[in-house]
C-alpha cells in the first residue's frame, strides 16, 4: 500500500512539473503511432476482418491554427484466404486549437493507395485504388514541451476494384467496402 501511494504522488509531481514547463512555438510535427482499419478491403457480408497497421505523417507549420500535412499509413491482415497489405498516402489540411494542454483538430485529407497483387477473395488479381480520402479529427494531449500523445479517428473512403480473369478489366462485385473507420494513436513530436 505505501508503495502505491508514494508512486501515486510522485506521478502527481511530475504530472504538474510538465504542465509548468513554457510552450514551445510548434513549427512542423512528425507523427508516428499504430492505425486500425474497420474491415478489409475484400470484405464482403459475413467475411469481415479489420486490420491493423502503423501511420506515419508530417505536418508543416501552421497558419492561424491551419497547416498542411502528409500522412501514410500501411495495414496488414488476412481475410478469405487473401493476404491484404494496404498502402495510403494523402495530403490535406488540419485544423487546430489549443484548450490547456490539450489541443483539438479536425482535417481532411486526399489521396491514393495501393495493395498487393492479389489481394481479392481466394487470392484473385485485384487493382489499385483510384481515390481515398479521409475526414476525421482528435486530441492531442502535451506530455513535455516538444513531445504528444494523439488518439484521432475518422472516416475513409477508398475505392478498389478486382480484375476479372486475366484481362486485368476492373469491376466491383457486390457488397466489396468503399466505407471505412481509421482509428489512429501514437506520438507527436513538434520543433
Amino acid at each position: 500500500m505505501p508503495s502505491r501511494l508514494l508512486s501515486l504522488i510522485a506521478l502527481l509531481c511530475l504530472s504538474s512539473t510538465l504542465y509548468a514547463q513554457p510552450e514551445a512555438p510548434a513549427r512542423f510535427q512528425i507523427y508516428g503511432g499504430y492505425t486500425y482499419l474497420s474491415n478489409s478491403l475484400n470484405g464482403v457480408p459475413g467475411a469481415r476482418h479489420s486490420l491493423n497497421g502503423w501511420d506515419a505523417a508530417v505536418g508543416f507549420p501552421s497558419w492561424h491554427g491551419l497547416r498542411f500535412k502528409v500522412d501514410t499509413f500501411a495495414y496488414r491482415g488476412t481475410n478469405l484466404g487473401a493476404p491484404e497489405h494496404p498502402y495510403f498516402v494523402m495530403g490535406g489540411a488540419q485544423y487546430s486549437r489549443r484548450f490547456g494542454r490539450e489541443s483539438v483538430f479536425v482535417e481532411g485529407l486526399a489521396g491514393d493507395g495501393g495493395v498487393g497483387r492479389y489481394w481479392g477473395a481466394n487470392k484473385s488479381p485485384g487493382e489499385t485504388a483510384a481515390f481515398s480520402s479521409l475526414l476525421g479529427g482528435g486530441l492531442d494531449t502535451r506530455l513535455t514541451r516538444h513531445v504528444a500523445f494523439r488518439v484521432s479517428g475518422g472516416y475513409q473512403y477508398a475505392y478498389f476494384a478486382l480484375a476479372k480473369g486475366w484481362s486485368l478489366t476492373p469491376y466491383r462485385p457486390p457488397g466489396l467496402p468503399t466505407n471505412f473507420l481509421h482509428i489512429s494513436s501514437g506520438l507527436v513530436w513538434q520543433f
